[in-house]
């Protein structure tokens, strides 16, 4: 197996994995806020070894010693001796892991990046709070409540910290804007800022509609509902749902989705636990969409909320799944709130595909290291390139609603399988990606060009207009004062994919994710094997 392209997998591997580990894939909403016995271990009540070596710790120890940090470590500890999924959250940490999945936040409603130690913003949400203040896309915040706010020491948690607060609150901003010699000062009041799930709902040729869902949050579902309505009003018969890189959510989110595919009473997902009684989901037949072709799509990185999706349409022979093995998680957790406004969110079940598949892969208590490397070492043996690299035990076989034969044992395996497509990859190409130049160039050019760029009003128009610029050689000789040296060779073997990403970006810059998807997907492999398939569907 060739490793030289082992940096892109990993990029896209940190990328999600976050979400995982933080284990944002939880149980039924019902059940969101229950309480357990496992608080009364670190909250003051009953006797227990934990909390009297920690006062003996308190009161005889050489030395003086936070009990509070120490119990921090102990508690974040003994949750890690579990399985890879129930995690401990501080109180600190709560508001920003729940924000993810809740579908709003309070901030100032700007999507940003650091450039240059600088907060630049790349888009201003319509209708948010800095619009209605006159803040654009390209402005750099160097000023935030009077203070110096650049350089080195910013982040990106550090600056979600400063833009967002309680809703109605202040927070001064002074930017620097091009073409302005001055520093330009806002105050802006915080509000409500939507989180979507749903990046996109196109028509990606007549009569297929096309929606991309990047987890499965609190709003998930209404989105889907609204996409849908507005692909049937522009004729949309056929569906594909893209579930790449989707690591899961809210269980009830993908339960109302699935329903909206299924005749009555199809059995959905079910779950059960040692204290937790068997749970089953099944369909009331008053989907939408009960009947219209379906194609989903995942990958290795499709988990949770998104095995259950994909689960169900495969096990009830209600669609194609298209792609690659997907992540392997079929735990439940609740999140359990502490007195001290902590959380934990607790493994409390599995969850079984309707056929009676774990998708849970295995995994040892305590050992998270290897389940974590478990993607990487897909990768090494080459299971992203061929389906043969994947073997699966006889006595993992499961069978549809209809009698085909489908499997367990970590994972929804798909239908049709797509190998990565690495036909265009090189040295070169994994530099600029590693190093993220193409997202800075893109930026770059944007912030320079954005006048003209402005006058187009479709991706179209705009990618057609790219395509007469010399992005790449511009791109090029950017990447080289960045220290990357022009290979011909290899810019050659990746010219267009360079070029395809180049003007995604770029008309993401100015268009946001609708112009962004359509152009990003127009050459991917597996969306063109979805449309084949989806098209001789009736």
């Amino acid at each position: 197996m060739n490793k030289k392209n082992l940096v892109l997998v990993l990029i896209v591997f940190a990328a999600v994995i976050f979400g995982l580990v933080l284990g944002n894939l939880l149980a039924d909403r019902a059940h969101l806020r229950s309480k357990s016995k496992i608080s009364n271990i670190f909250s003051g009540r009953g006797d227990n070894k934990v909390e009297e070596l920690l006062a003996l710790i308190n009161s005889q120890y050489v030395d003086t010693v936070d009990v509070n940090d120490l119990t921090e470590e102990v508690v974040a500890d003994l949750i890690s001796k579990l399985d890879p999924h129930s995690v401990y959250i501080p109180a600190s940490d709560l508001e920003t892991v729940n924000s993810e999945l809740e579908g709003s936040f309070n901030g100032i409603g700007v999507q940003f990046n650091i450039q240059n130690d600088t907060i630049t913003i790349v888009s201003v949400i319509s209708g948010g709070p800095s619009e209605k203040v006159g803040l654009l896309a390209g402005d750099r915040i160097v000023l935030v409540n009077d203070s110096n706010f650049t350089g080195k020491k910013i982040n990106n948690e550090r600056v979600m910290k400063k833009l967002r607060g309680p809703a109605k609150s202040k927070v001064k901003l002074a930017v620097k804007r091009n073409g302005t010699k001055e520093l330009l000062k806002y105050t802006v009041t915080r509000g409500e800022i939507p989180v979507n799930s749903v990046d996109i709902a196109y028509m990606i040729e007549p009569g297929v509609g096309f929606i991309k869902v990047s987890k499965f949050a609190a709003t998930t579902y209404s989105e889907f509902l609204n996409g849908i309505a507005d692909l049937r009003a522009k004729g949309a018969k056929k569906y594909i749902i893209d579930l790449r890189e989707n690591s899961g959510g809210f269980m009830d989110q993908a339960i109302q989705m699935v329903n909206e595919f299924l005749p009555q009473n199809l059995l959905i997902v079910y779950s059960e636990g040692k204290s937790y009684p068997r749970f089953e989901a099944k369909s009331d037949g008053k989907g939408s969409c009960i009947g219209l072709p379906v194609v989903v799509l995942i990958d290795e990185f499709s988990a949770s909320a998104s095995e259950i999706f994909s689960g169900a349409i495969q096990d009830n022979d209600r669609g194609i799944i298209i792609g690659r093995r997907s992540f392997g998680k079929g735990l439940v957790q609740q999140q359990m709130d502490m007195k001290d406004g902590s959380a934990i969110r607790l493994t409390v079940a599995r969850y079984f595909t309707p056929s009676g598949r774990s998708i849970q892969k295995p995994y040892i208590k305590g050992n998270s290291e290897k389940y974590e490397n478990d993607i990487l070492n897909r990768y090494l043996h080459g299971e992203f390139d061929s389906k043969d690299s994947i073997h699966i035990a006889d006595s993992l076989k499961f069978k549809t609603l209809k009698g085909r034969t489908v499997y367990g044992g970590g994972g929804i395996m798909p239908d049709i399988f797509v190998s990565r497509d690495t036909s265009e990859y090189s040295t070169y190409l994994n530099k600029v990606v590693n190093y993220g130049y193409l997202y800075q160039f893109a930026f770059q050019y944007t912030d320079n060009n954005r006048k003209k760029l402005n006058t187009f009003k479709s991706w179209q128009q705009l990618s057609e207009y790219l395509k007469n610029q010399a992005v790449l050689d511009d791109f090029v000789k950017f990447a080289a004062t960045k220290g990357v040296a022009p290979n011909n060779k290899d810019i050659n073997i990746s010219r267009g994919l360079i070029n395809s990403q180049l003007q995604s970006y770029i008309v993401r810059n100015i268009l946001g994710d609708s112009g962004f998807y359509p152009l990003f997907y127009k050459n991917d492999k597996t969306v063109l094997i979805a449309l084949e398939v989806i098209k001789k569907q009736k």
